[in-house]
């Protein structure tokens, strides 16, 4: 058992001081937080800082902290400008850490077994480790996690009991040592030295703790006593540093002892027992023969080995948890004292509501079929309610709260004056008829003033028509929409910025990333067609595309005025007319965002030979054969690893959602 350091302060660096309405929102929340309130909610104009509220709140408060996001990309963005903030504390990062993930299925119509089948991120898999043993160790920690941090874990009291805790001048015979370490599921290899691993030389053992990089604990004994303890390089063995105590935490978040284990495999027996006795009597003979072959082979495996493929839908026994009881998750490393933020709330709480009914009528299908026990169950995320238990303060970000952030509280705190004095845009409503004409006029004063344009349709059709359309009167124009492959996307985006094209047509623009300041027009057509992609939050995050340049308007084509339109109109008006009164009374010009336009994911022909490099734009995916998709597969899967240990996880994910897209191509 180890202590955890609860005088760490969180020290907030950053270029630049609270400006706009960031000092009167970090002063409400702080307070609010302070004076005992559970829920707030942040709602905050698009681009007006809320991370930066919310890192000084962080600090104002000094408790550990969890950031939800909705998916890994703006999780990866948020770590790096967390980071970037609290060079000094321990900000980590939590996400799904497969690369490719294949959840095992079972699809009745076509009698079809699908196995799961998963590669896993070491990175993030070491970056996991990172997070749950800096909460145990530490109180300045930050975690920026995705929705994965509702599914099952491990207990954390388990993980906590089995840290081995060493000093210098320490008793202990060396093969005791080697012996708790393989109890943390750590590997002996003396050659092939990596993470979760030991080796042994003479009275000299090294051990490689899971949760870092490159640094590995170097032990040194005199007879039964730790002679040292230092920390080196792992690859070239340089000293770096003495240290007076060292815990390694388990190479595995599911801990138990040999005590728990017996115990699980005699309550599995008898959950089997039950199971084939039920099936038995409904005459299901092919389910339970089949059920209870794949049960045997999993007890044979978890008692010679340990462990066994899929020991995770035995977690409910491991842990000894009764039937509908809630796993262990990330959450459950926090201490009670500890604050939550959600951030784009109104996308990541149904995600998290969600998230349990998918997962249930997986399992349910392969236990209806003798693929699994009952209690697969409960290897499962938490549901809303038993995620609301765990929340003891809880702070919601968004542009365009949801409904249920307001079921929660009446606490809402507005950040509608951004730093740059920038307004949200003028909306006009313009009829349907002769629409096309009149926004090709609009279309042409903005590529003299060097300006692009944003358009969103409702149907891909439409994109594709529009834009042949456009391509005809001599616009330089491109489409957006889900068929086109993630490594093109940001390809697009990042030509749209330098100005390769001045028009942007797509389907649902309210991706994430899509923030191009040199976007001065936004062209929303058939707005009057009510629905999820013209509804009040929807419009105000298309309208916030046009919020970034000083000249931003938007134009609605419609016919007539919606509740939706009324709405997403009126809260632009009213954010506008703050802003305008602010930049009068303090004299401030609003001035258009500066964002630096990043380079272009490459696929790399050659390290030795740079005029061999081929940027995405000159790669045709479809007229490449399998042999040479396969070939770009392993390249994008180096750069993939390389980025993510670079800890730019904004172009790792970007990276293998490209990986997977062309391995589908090829099967």
């Amino acid at each position: 058992m180890i202590d955890r350091q609860e005088n760490n302060q969180f020290k907030l660096v950053a270029p630049y001081e609270p400006a706009g309405d960031q000092p009167a929102a970090i002063e409400t929340l702080t307070k609010n937080f302070e004076a005992g309130a559970k829920a707030q909610v942040l709602m905050g104009a698009t681009g007006t800082g809320k991370t930066f509220t919310m890192s000084n709140v962080i600090k104002n408060l000094n408790k550990p902290t969890l950031i939800i996001s909705h998916n890994k990309t703006l999780a990866g963005q948020l770590y790096g400008e967390f980071k970037q903030f609290f060079p000094d504390n321990a900000v980590e990062y939590f996400v799904s850490y497969y690369d490719y993930y294949q959840p095992e299925a079972y699809v009745p119509s076509s009698d079809t077994y699908i196995e799961k089948d998963s590669s896993i991120n070491d990175e993030i898999d070491k970056l996991r480790h990172s997070a749950t043993s800096s909460l145990l160790e530490r109180n300045d920690v930050i975690v920026i996690a995705s929705v994965s941090c509702i599914f099952g874990l491990g207990d954390p009291k388990e993980y906590q009991n089995h840290v081995l805790s060493i000093r210098p001048g320490m008793t202990i015979e060396r093969n005791d040592l080697l012996r708790q370490l393989v109890d943390i599921q750590f590997e002996r290899n003396d050659i092939d030295f990596q993470r979760g691993r030991f080796r042994v030389r003479g009275d000299v053992v090294e051990i490689f703790p899971a949760s870092r990089d490159d640094h590995a604990m170097r032990v040194e004994f005199f007879g039964d006593e730790i002679d040292r303890i230092v920390e080196v390089d792992a690859l070239t063995g340089e000293v770096l540093g003495e240290r007076q105590h060292v815990a390694i935490f388990p190479a595995t978040h599911f801990m138990t002892n040999d005590e728990k284990m017996e115990r699980a495999i005699e309550s599995i027996k008898a959950e089997l027992a039950d199971r084939l006795k039920a099936l038995n009597a409904e005459n299901k003979l092919l389910e339970a023969q089949r059920l209870e072959q794949r049960t045997n082979y999993d007890l044979e495996m978890m008692q010679e080995m340990g462990y066994c493929s899929g020991i995770e839908n035995y977690s409910r026994h491991m842990e000894d948890r009764q039937a509908g009881e809630p796993p262990y998750t990330l959450i459950d490393f926090f201490p009670k004292d500890f604050i939550m933020m959600i951030d784009e709330s109104h996308v990541t709480m149904p995600q998290i509501r969600g998230m349990y009914n998918g997962d249930r009528a997986r399992k349910q299908m392969l236990i209806d079929y003798g693929f699994r026990l009952p209690s697969a169950l409960d290897n499962r995320p938490l549901t809303l309610p038993e995620f609301e238990k765990h929340v003891n303060q809880i702070m919601y970000v968004s542009a365009t709260p949801g409904p249920y952030e307001a079921e929660q509280t009446d606490l809402q705190i507005d950040q509608i004056i951004r730093p740059t004095g920038l307004l949200d845009p003028n909306i006009e409503v313009r009829p349907i008829m002769g629409q096309i004409d009149d926004l090709v006029g609009e279309i042409n004063q903005r590529v003299e003033k060097d300006e692009r344009v944003f358009i969103t349709t409702l149907t891909k059709k439409m994109a594709e028509d529009l834009t042949d359309y456009l391509k005809e009167l001599g616009v330089k124009v491109r489409y957006l929409h889900s068929d086109i492959k993630t490594l093109e996307r940001t390809e697009i985006i990042r030509d749209l910025r330098l100005g390769k094209f001045d028009v942007l047509i797509g389907i649902n623009l309210l991706r994430e990333g899509i923030d191009v300041p040199e976007v001065s027009l936004v062209a929303i057509l058939d707005a009057d067609k009510e629905g999820f992609l013209r509804s009040d939050r929807s419009l105000i995050q298309t309208i916030g595309r046009a919020s970034r340049n000083a000249h931003g308007e938007v134009i609605m084509y419609a016919d007539k005025v919606t509740d939706s339109m009324k709405r997403a109109i009126s809260e632009t008006q009213r954010r506008r007319e703050i802003q305008e009164a602010y930049n009068l009374k303090h004299d401030m010009t609003p001035t258009t965002i500066i964002k630096p336009i990043r380079d272009a994911i490459s696929v790399v022909q050659s390290v030795d030979h740079p005029e061999d490099i081929k940027m995405t734009n000159e790669v045709d995916f479809d007229s490449m054969s399998k042999a040479e998709k396969r070939e770009m597969v392993e390249r994008l899967t180096e750069q993939m690893r390389t980025a993510a240990k670079k800890l730019d996880f904004e172009q790792a994910a970007t990276l293998r959602d490209t990986i997977l897209e062309l391995k589908s191509e090829i099967d």
